[in-house]
């Protein structure tokens, strides 16, 4: 199984940027998706999550600001990012609760980051 996250670059304050995390292998189900970040010399944070039945949640710095949502046929979830701010500078990681066609139990999948740069 592998997470691939993309979607990341330099933006102006007050911009948009989506970034979408793609699940790929030998998949089963996808329970939770969801997107972490971490700035220099601070801890990684969740930021979005996303479960098999629609469950979100934000940290509450991007509550109103960034939308997550998955496409479950393709294995993808997706963080919307509006009026983005430079404190949302960051890399970007996604990881998923996955079951692949060879286990029976959920394991936790991470992609490599996706760097967002947001200047003023």
């Amino acid at each position: 199984v592998r997470l691939q996250a993309f979607g990341g670059g330099l933006v102006q304050l007050g911009e948009s940027l989506r970034l979408s995390c793609a699940a790929s292998g030998s998949i089963a189900s996808i329970y939770a998706m969801r997107w972490y970040r971490q700035a220099p010399d601070k801890q990684r944070e969740l930021v979005a999550i996303i479960t098999t039945g629609g469950y979100t949640d934000y940290v509450e710095s991007g509550k109103g600001r960034f939308t997550i949502s998955r496409d479950n046929a393709k294995n993808t979830a997706y963080l919307q990012m509006d009026s983005l701010k430079p404190e949302d500078t960051a890399a970007y990681y996604c990881n998923a609760e996955i079951r692949t066609t060879i286990h029976s139990t959920y394991r936790t999948y991470w992609g490599q980051g996706t760097l967002v740069t947001v200047s003023s």
